[in-house]
């Protein structure tokens, strides 16, 4: 562990024998007919879960890329909540703009944009001596994609000390072990692992500054983070640990990369 640094007939019966026409045989006999012809025109085939999600994937392979927006979010806690919460809860949940930065315009490598919305860096991290935390969160939906916004961090890091935030070929406590030994500056991994260092007390959230999410990222499947379930509810689970207490005291701004 260094420090630069988780997508689917019924056939036709034969007639039924001859035999005399009861009461009411026309009756009977168009139900018949009309059961033969309802047989006779087979079930369209149903949609898999694959052939749904290729359809999802060529629509979205042919639209044009729309960068997320600080309503995009809101939407998502919203719509994630409504069934939950009552509407004075909901209402509660509503983040107040001045808790979010400008959001990624797809313009910007990610050097780039941290850099503008965090033009102060320098100063900060060079003040910064608190172990157990870190003065910026970037969530992503893997620890692969971790790994690359990591190596695009050089630009902007400077002398920060980096750490890698994910499970994969990392145990909790080898990274708890890290956190109270060393002043950490930046965190990049998965929002899963993120809330686990948290609820272990590994992490404190207090000092956190900025937690930017990987936000327009596809990955081959052409899902971003939130498009995933699991990745989606294990941000939720984040942002219930602290997350949304800091952006409403205005301690912690949001960034959408």
């Amino acid at each position: 562990m260094a420090d630069d640094l988780g997508d689917l007939w019924w056939e036709n019966q034969p007639a039924a024998a001859s035999s005399p026409e009861p009461s009411g045989g026309e009756e009977e006999g168009d139900t018949e007919l009309m059961q033969q012809d309802t047989a006779s025109v087979p079930e369209p085939p149903k949609e898999t879960k694959q052939t749904k999600q290729r359809k999802i994937s060529d629509i979205l392979a042919k639209s044009e890329p729309k960068p997320g927006t600080p309503g995009d979010l809101q939407k998502l806690i919203k719509d994630h909540y409504s069934g939950s919460r009552s509407i004075v809860e909901l209402e509660e949940l509503n983040l107040p703009d001045s808790c979010f930065l400008k959001a990624n315009d797809l313009t910007h490598s990610l050097s780039s944009y941290l850099k503008e919305i965090c033009p102060k860096w320098v100063k900060l991290r060079k003040t910064h001596n608190e172990k157990k935390s870190v003065l910026m969160l970037i969530i992503c939906s893997s620890a692969i994609r971790a790994l690359e916004l990591i190596r695009s961090l050089t630009a902007f890091k400077g002398d920060a000390k980096v750490m890698k935030l994910f499970a994969k070929h990392i145990k909790v406590q080898e990274q708890v072990n890290l956190l109270e030994k060393r002043v950490i500056h930046l965190g990049v991994g998965t929002p899963g692992r993120i809330k686990q260092l948290v609820k272990q007390d590994g992490l404190n959230l207090n000092p956190l500054k900025f937690l930017v999410f990987d936000w327009n990222w596809r990955d081959q499947k052409l899902r971003r983070m939130m498009d995933i379930p699991e990745i989606k509810k294990e941000v939720f689970e984040l942002l219930e640990v602290g997350v949304l207490d800091l952006c409403k005291s205005e301690s912690l701004k949001l960034g959408l990369f």
